[in-house]
């Protein structure tokens, strides 16, 4: 091999280093990061991770979810430690809003809590609705002496739904939680229904959770309560307010909440894990609402999770009038 040969050859791998050195430093090091406080239930089921993938696959964009309940995801957001927020707390999200902290809410999706428990059912609440199961348990409790419920405890939108729901029924709650048969998990939902089996009670779950952790053999639990109004779980996306926090990633923000609200991102959400339940883990909420939809379940959201007739108030939409059309 002569010396020009080899001067070709040298060139040539030269090139196809720096060649290979460029396409690693634009796909690890200009790739931006999305910050996004969230909630356990979404985490625990793993729809994060498939929204995650597909996302980042076609954006140059690093998606990072902060599992938490949902009062420490709020929290996040009002300290703009994140860009953006999913959680599923309306009163909470509201909060977000009128405090300046968060802008552009967006219902995406939703499914429903349930009253899960021992498949003996000691307390006898199948085929109760909710009113009626809780107080069964508080009967039954109060003439036992084992543990009979086990509670989130940690200000999760799971925790502050069973709040409402206690209340609801006629319970003071304070009172309630301060019974022996009532035991404070203090833990993410996945965690709370170990603990719930473990003690063979009853706990409030997102079904989505449920279904998973009980697909996965990690629980034997059977879920008592059927869809009704009351249990409706409904989950938003709020992106953090750039004009009170300058740091934040603003731009990336909207547009991965016009992914979730694409019908791709909404397809996705409804179609998660749908071959392998029973039923949908969630459901998706953007096109129901779109339509002015006089469904049950559209009518369930609107009384619910909607502020002054609308999921997110005009002066709050902070100039993105394309993501309410």
């Amino acid at each position: 091999m002569n010396t020009w040969t080899k001067m070709i050859i040298a060139a040539i791998s030269i090139t196809v280093i720096i060649v290979a050195g460029t396409l690693v430093y634009f796909q690890y090091f200009t790739r931006r990061r999305l910050m996004i406080s969230t909630t356990t239930s979404l985490d625990d089921t793993g729809l994060l991770d498939e929204i995650k993938k597909t996302y980042e696959a076609k954006h140059p964009i690093d998606l990072s979810f902060i599992p938490v309940g949902t009062g420490i995801a709020i929290q996040h957001a009002q300290k703009g430690d994140v860009d953006l927020t999913l959680v599923h707390s309306p009163s909470n999200e509201q909060t977000l809003l009128e405090g300046g902290d968060g802008v552009c809410r967006k219902i995406i999706a939703y499914n429903f809590f349930t009253i899960v428990g021992d498949p003996s059912d000691p307390a006898g609440i199948k085929e109760l609705n909710v009113t009626a199961a809780l107080k069964r348990i508080v009967e039954y409790g109060n003439n036992q002496t084992g543990r009979l419920w086990v509670t989130r405890g940690d200000n999760s939108g799971t925790h502050q739904k069973e709040q409402s729901l206690w209340k609801s029924a006629g319970f003071n709650y304070s009172t309630v939680s301060a019974k022996p048969w009532y035991v404070n998990a203090s833990q993410a939902m996945g965690e709370d229904l170990m603990m719930t089996q473990q003690f063979s009670a009853y706990t409030l779950s997102d079904i989505g959770t449920y279904l998973k952790y009980e697909r996965d053999g990690r629980i034997h639990l059977t879920a008592y309560m059927i869809e009704e109004k009351a249990l409706l779980n409904v989950y938003s996306v709020i992106a953090v307010n750039p004009a009170k926090h300058e740091n934040v990633s603003f731009g990336d923000a909207i547009d991965f909440i016009k992914y979730l609200v694409s019908d791709e991102g909404q397809q996705l959400i409804e179609n998660y894990g749908s071959s392998n339940y029973t039923q949908n883990l969630f459901h998706r909420a953007v096109q129901l609402l779109k339509q002015n939809s006089t469904s049950q379940i559209a009518q369930w959201i609107e009384d619910y999770a909607f502020f002054n007739g609308t999921e997110c108030p005009q002066q709050y939409r902070d100039g993105h009038p394309e993501l309410y059309n």
